[in-house]
């Protein structure tokens, strides 16, 4: 059980982010949940303290500067200090063919994904070198990462690139104050992040492969569950993982060795 240690969640309010801060507050961590929705945050802590945990909301766009600071602040004025870091919040975005796909699309995919995520990491770490060192967990994909076959996913595809590239290259540039960083590349998990969907003509994107029936093999196809990342959460938050940094993990059941 680990005491008196402080994690950031973002996109807290929901899926994958609901899963981590309540599993990493069942291992003793303090949350500051992160998210745009009030409701789904309020509902969050109120489960965390019910379980006998520690949570704080923090309301914030993680792609505004002014409003993270706030956040972070706010954060570090509650429990004074800041250990792990899980830059989860994103969206799917606009999935459409590259000639269709228009500039606004292309920049709110980057801007929530992308700069959503420098700016997370940009405001935390400093409280990260000042707590002698933590966890950075970056929540990519298999897209962009593993795998490039769904169709139309261009935007989504280079923000979840990105998302491991800054892993790696923060990994070298953060080892030195005892910083470890990184990502994780989910496969289909049962989320909501479909709702934020939008595909288009993807007839025109789609690769004519016929894939082997069940396209995730250890579970005959079906998607894996938010639970199943948190529990990874955790792992590259705590102390076994220790001298892990720079490195990718795909949660995907083997989807991605399929595709």
């Amino acid at each position: 059980m680990v005491k008196g240690k402080v994690a950031l969640v973002t996109g807290a309010g929901s899926g994958i982010g609901k899963a981590a801060a309540i599993a990493l507050a069942k291992e003793g961590y303090a949350i500051g949940a992160l998210g745009r929705t009030a409701s789904e945050l309020d509902e969050l802590v109120a489960e965390v303290k019910s379980q006998g945990g520690t949570a704080k909301a923090l309301i914030a766009d993680v792609a505004d500067p002014y409003e993270m600071a706030h956040a972070i602040d706010q954060l570090t004025e509650t429990f004074s200090r800041l250990d792990v870091v899980v830059a989860n919040a994103g969206i799917n975005g606009v999935w459409a063919p590259i000639e269709d796909l228009t500039p606004e699309e292309w920049d709110n995919t980057i801007t929530v994904n992308l700069r959503g995520t420098y700016l997370t990491l940009n405001k935390s770490v400093p409280h990260l070198k000042a707590a002698g060192g933590g966890s950075i967990i970056i929540v990519s994909s298999i897209n962009g990462t593993r795998t490039f076959t769904s169709p139309g996913a261009t935007a989504y595809s280079a923000t979840k690139a990105g998302q491991l590239a800054m892993a790696q290259q923060l990994a070298l540039e953060l080892g030195q104050y005892k910083i470890r960083v990184n990502a994780i590349c989910p496969g289909a998990i049962e989320t909501k992040i479909d709702d934020n969907t939008d595909i288009r003509s993807s007839r025109e994107t789609a690769v004519p492969v016929e894939w082997p029936e069940g396209d995730i093999p250890i579970t005959g196809g079906k998607a894996g569950l938010s639970e199943d990342v948190a529990d990874l959460v955790v792992f590259l938050a705590g102390d076994k993982s220790r001298h892990i940094t720079g490195t990718p993990v795909w949660i995907d059941g083997g989807q991605g060795l399929l595709r």
